[in-house]
């Protein structure tokens, strides 16, 4: 059977070398890491190791880290009007997020239904600062959700600008950092950001462990005043429960290699990328390639072809050895219109058939030449199912 060829690395990636032989030396430990005896605190110098390379990832101090089951807990957890800044008690009144977030974000999070307010983008997927400005003049304590990339189209938001406008007003920022960490400079004080999620497996770690990283605000230091998960002082009260020692050693172990690597990686899938995208315009002139016109991850291709359908388009790929997505993995299962190009004005049609496309560390050229040789039998052969159907 001939080798597969992956391309969907914003999905999840490859566990990566150096996170396998970490997390098995983990899993060798005995020890709670709650427990005062030698096993115990072995265990508990393993998580915090792994919680200084998480930190460093992002430029944040490791007492900042709150280790969650992934980043949709983390989002979870931080979108609470319970968020208190400098000691205060009053609560966040309303939660403003962009129309193109992650669901774990558009789902409003601890807030109710009716303090939720999406904010409009760009046909570029850039927020539309404009409408940010003046929800946030409307609104008194407000917490506001902007993530750092796209999932679905790689769209790279300017979170420091956003920052300044959210801080003049007082409000507290969140930033879902997922698809950056590790990819792009995620510097937590260089991006202004109060409140930070990222996620091993996106990054080389293993799936189910992620990080909620708290950076001290303009105004003071924020204090999450209702876990979501309490009963124990784990995570500095943040988070109770015996914590995951080779999930959490692994996660650190992908932090420390993807941050060394990050750059020499980024050059690269630029590359990949850029040749990617000019073989599939050279075999469909047509095809539409979204977010072009904004910056991007360096990994990323969202792309429609009029007339192809996105879960027609997958399994035929799939059976031709390639694995590709048609945007956020959190829908598995189920291929449906994207909310993301809605948000940017797409044609019905197009936000059917986009296809994403995700690069990472050990994509090839043969696997670049495997997959474009692949489209144009692929699509070629849609388009002609789609034109006799018409």
């Amino acid at each position: 059977m001939p080798e597969r060829a992956y391309f969907d690395w914003n999905a999840t990636a490859p566990l990566r070398a150096e996170a396998r032989e970490t997390m098995v030396a983990a899993l060798g430990l005995t020890g709670n890491a709650s427990s005062v005896h030698a096993e115990g605190r072995a265990a508990r110098q393993v998580i915090e190791n792994a919680r200084q390379k998480v930190a460093s990832l992002v430029g944040a101090e490791a007492k900042n880290v709150i280790f969650t089951s992934g980043a949709t807990e983390a989002n979870m957890l931080a979108l609470t009007p319970a968020l208190q800044v400098a000691g205060e008690k009053a609560l966040r009144d309303r939660l403003l997020v962009s129309a193109i977030e992650h669901p774990s974000v558009r789902s409003g999070g601890r807030f109710p239904a009716g303090s939720v307010e999406e904010l409009t983008v760009t046909n570029a997927g850039l927020l539309d600062l404009h409408a940010l400005r003046s929800a946030l003049a409307r609104t008194e304590r407000p917490l506001v959700s902007v993530m750092l990339a796209n999932n679905e189209t790689g769209v790279i938001q300017p979170i420091a600008e956003i920052a300044t406008i959210v801080h003049e007003a007082h409000g507290i920022l969140h930033v879902d950092a997922v698809q950056g960490a590790g990819r792009i400079d995620c510097d937590i004080a260089a991006l202004g950001a109060d409140l930070l999620s990222i996620s091993a497996h996106k990054l080389g770690g293993p799936q189910g462990i992620g990080a909620l990283i708290r950076q001290s605000t303009v105004f003071g230091d924020i204090h999450i005043a209702a876990p979501l998960i309490t009963g124990g002082g784990q995570e500095r009260g943040s988070r109770a429960g015996t914590e995951n020692v080779a999930a959490i050693a692994g996660f650190g172990a992908a932090c420390a290699a993807a941050g060394g690597a990050r750059q020499a990686d980024a050059v690269r899938m630029v590359q990949l990328r850029d040749r990617l995208e000019a073989g599939i315009k050279a075999a469909t002139p047509e095809a539409v390639i979204f977010g072009a016109q904004a910056p991007r991850l360096p990994n990323t291709t969202l792309v429609a072809v009029p007339g192809v359908k996105a879960e027609t388009a997958i399994i035929a790929f799939d059976l031709s050895g390639i694995a590709l997505s048609s945007g956020s993995a959190c829908s598995s299962g189920r291929v449906q219109a994207s909310h993301v190009l809605t948000a940017m004005g797409a044609d019905a049609e197009l936000t059917r058939g986009a296809l994403r496309l995700s690069l990472g560390w050990s994509t090839t050229q043969d696997d670049v030449n495997t997959l474009l040789n692949a489209w144009n039998t692929v699509i070629s052969s849609l388009l002609k199912k789609h034109a006799n159907a018409a």
